[in-house]
């Protein structure tokens, strides 16, 4: 394995699964590995940050680390409160994340481990951590620059945009990607012919800005979390039908797109079959985009 890479240790939505029933694709919530040049980056601290910072931990006793936050739902940051890097004195931790202020941002990280819910608090972290909320300007960490922008989910959530060595990486864990446009066609029997013209306007705008964040992607890792039947009764949820995912990622001519999010409640055949029809989608189309379905131990080598 190269110096660059990307590892998926995390890739389930919601919370945990640990079943056996799930275990090739895997249980953890969302933690995504990003290793450039000997500069450490995790998005996002679900609880596949726990074994992330075990792996860490074998392979060094200090060091510095990069971890960006999406938002602050329980599937996103329930790993934080295990992962022993934080309780290791010689590490050095950056987090950055949606916030008024870095002191907000550290309110958010400091509550779920206060009594009543966690005998531990953060005061008791060893390792030197300091937040960012990185609202504007482009992050330059080492190699990469990395930019924020929101995402369609409950509260404010951020997606995170990495360009590097002229590679664009998209992270997108939780956004439902056509909310406006399901919206309007769930209610289109309400408005009449002068209103539908408007309508289809405004889909078509909003479409449009959904590719543009996604165009010419070389990476993109998105939400996939609902098959249509679901996505039917969880409709604004905050999560994405996979056939949308896949439809958008193709209009926007992105190369590799990656499945993620998964719904705890699909089992491994599930989300193979999934898979499976998000290719055939993509052949139907005659889409040059490769599809494919992430798992926990995943890498991509990002040399090649």
């Amino acid at each position: 394995m190269s110096g660059n890479y990307l590892r998926f240790w995390g890739v389930r939505g919601s919370y945990p699964a640990p079943f056996a029933s799930h275990m090739k694709v895997g249980g953890n919530t969302p933690c995504v590995e990003l290793s450039l040049d000997g500069h450490v980056f995790a998005f996002d601290a679900g609880t596949g940050i726990i074994p992330f910072g075990h792996a860490l931990l074998r392979e060094r006793k200090s060091g510095h680390l990069n971890v960006f936050l999406t938002h602050y739902h329980w599937d996103h940051i329930a790993g934080l409160p295990f992962f022993v890097p934080a309780f290791t004195p010689g590490f050095d931790i950056d987090i950055y994340g949606p916030a008024d202020s870095p002191a907000e941002l550290e309110s958010h990280i400091a509550q779920q481990m206060k009594a009543p819910y966690f005998p531990v608090e953060t005061e008791t972290w060893l390792a030197k951590v300091r937040y960012h909320t990185p609202h504007h300007e482009p992050v330059q960490i080492g190699p990469a620059s990395i930019s924020s922008f929101v995402l369609h989910h409950p509260g404010l959530t951020f997606g995170y945009r990495i360009e590097v060595a002229g590679k664009v990486i998209l992270y997108c864990p939780d956004n439902e990607i056509l909310f406006v446009n399901q919206r309007i066609d769930a209610m289109r029997g309400e408005f009449d012919e002068d209103e539908h013209a408007l309508l289809e306007a405004m889909k078509e705008e909003q479409r449009g800005r959904v590719t543009e964040f996604m165009r010419d992607a070389d990476i993109l890792i998105h939400d996939a979390q609902y098959t249509p039947e679901d996505y039917q009764r969880k409709r604004g949820w905050g999560h994405s039908c996979y056939i949308d995912t896949v439809n958008s990622a193709i209009d926007a001519n992105v190369k590799h797109l990656f499945l993620f999010s998964y719904d705890p409640n699909y089992d491994d055949e599930q989300v193979d079959e999934m898979h499976e029809r998000a290719r055939e989608l993509q052949q139907q189309r005659q889409a040059a985009m490769l599809c494919h379905k992430t798992r926990e131990g995943y890498i991509i080598e990002l040399d090649d």
